[in-house]
């Protein structure tokens, strides 16, 4: 029942009406008017692509891909084919093939390992999901949703998962108890651009990179103006959680990983998405863990253009693992080189690649994250497993 807001006078005996009342009355409607407007204008936006499934009639097959025989023809290696598979590539490990083990996503990346519990979590970035792929028994089910859009996933060396989140624009860490611990979201008093990927060194220090795929567009995040003048590569301090530049002259930092002594840091540049006279390539940086400083830089691999690389890996003996994709569909999947930068072959996925981790048991089981689906190949080496 609704009160109203003016009351009969009983000084007055003709049923007038309390001015005093109807203006008090006045007053509070107009009160109450003003607080809905400022709730209205604290209300925020849905975070990004809200997860609209996809509604395939005919989801891409599970299981090894079409044509697999052994040796795999998706498996090319850079150098001569003796009589048991190519020589010289590691991703020949005897009877086996690429096999997609789950289907179904908008834009997958971000994959991690989780040896504790046999599974690889990875991002369904447009669908705002974190998705989780048991090993054990081929089950897929959502881990968070929403995830901030997130992108890029590592896990850090107390077992906590590190993610890097495009609506969020921030970098967070989830406890062993489920909390969350936001590790970075401003540079300088300035939020930062939209984090996309993230290693953790030994010492406990994240390094991450900072491009602006996603407030680019609403698709995978939330569009807005960049506040970060540059595209950098940053690093929190694990004692004082201060966040410092450490590279600042990328046109696109993209994926990042660390190599087995933790003396290298690879660093793809995606730049080319901007302009066709910018990088597509991998950088290799002399890492100074303690000291948290990356220099001398060169480039150790560049990617046929107008193909890009936006993720990478290494294994136990230096060799660097990378996503191809977004050009030439000859060139699609995963590239293998030394760690003097010699390409030694190819594993081809039938779509863009954007990122790869190696997982398994043994860690050598390469999971490989093609736009749609998520593939996975053994291998004859190990990752090195540096988050």
């Amino acid at each position: 029942m609704t009160a109203s807001l003016t009351f009969p006078d009983p000084q007055q005996q003709d049923g007038g009406f309390n001015r005093r009342k109807l203006l008090t009355g006045a007053a509070a409607l107009a009160g109450s008017a003003m607080t809905m407007k400022a709730a209205s204008a604290a209300t925020v936006a849905p975070l990004g692509q809200t997860g609209a499934p996809t509604t395939a009639t005919e989801p891409l097959p599970l299981g090894p891909l079409p044509g697999s025989r052994y040796p795999d023809s998706h498996l090319e290696s850079a150098k001569p084919k003796v009589s048991f598979g190519p020589a010289g590539f590691p991703a020949f490990a005897g009877t086996m093939a690429v096999e997609r083990v789950a289907t179904g996503f908008r834009w997958a990346e971000g994959p991690v390992y989780f040896a504790a519990g046999r599974y690889v979590l990875f991002s369904d970035i447009p669908n705002n999901r974190i998705m989780r792929f048991s090993e054990d028994d081929g089950h897929l089910s959502v881990y968070r949703q929403p995830s901030m859009n997130s992108n890029g996933n590592t896990i850090d060396r107390e077992g906590r998962l590190i993610t890097c989140e495009h609506s969020g624009r921030r970098v967070t860490r989830t406890e062993l108890d489920g909390s969350i611990t936001i590790i970075a979201d401003k540079y300088n008093g300035k939020r930062l651009n939209s984090p996309n990927d993230a290693v953790v060194t030994a010492d406990g220090a994240i390094w991450f990179t900072d491009p602006v795929y996603g407030i680019g567009g609403y698709y995978e995040g939330i569009k807005a103006a960049p506040e970060q003048d540059k595209r950098n590569v940053y690093r929190v301090d694990p004692k004082s959680g201060e966040v410092k530049v450490v590279v600042d002259d990328f046109v696109e930092p993209n994926g990042l990983a660390l190599s087995p002594d933790e003396k290298k840091l690879y660093v793809c540049d995606t730049g080319f998405t901007d302009g066709p006279d910018n990088p597509s390539h991998i950088r290799v940086f002399d890492l100074d863990v303690a000291g948290g400083k990356a220099s001398n830089s060169k480039v150790f691999a560049d990617m046929p253009k107008p193909s890009i690389t936006d993720g990478v890996r290494c294994d136990t003996d230096g060799r660097v693992w990378c996503s191809v994709g977004w050009g030439d569909p000859n060139e699609d999947g995963v590239r293998c080189y030394t760690a003097e930068g010699d390409l030694l072959g190819k594993i081809h996925i039938p779509e863009t690649v954007a990122n790869l981790c190696f997982g398994g048991q043994q860690r050598n089981r390469l999971y490989i994250c093609g736009s749609t689906s998520l593939y996975a190949v053994y291998t004859s080496v190990q990752g090195a497993m540096k988050p």
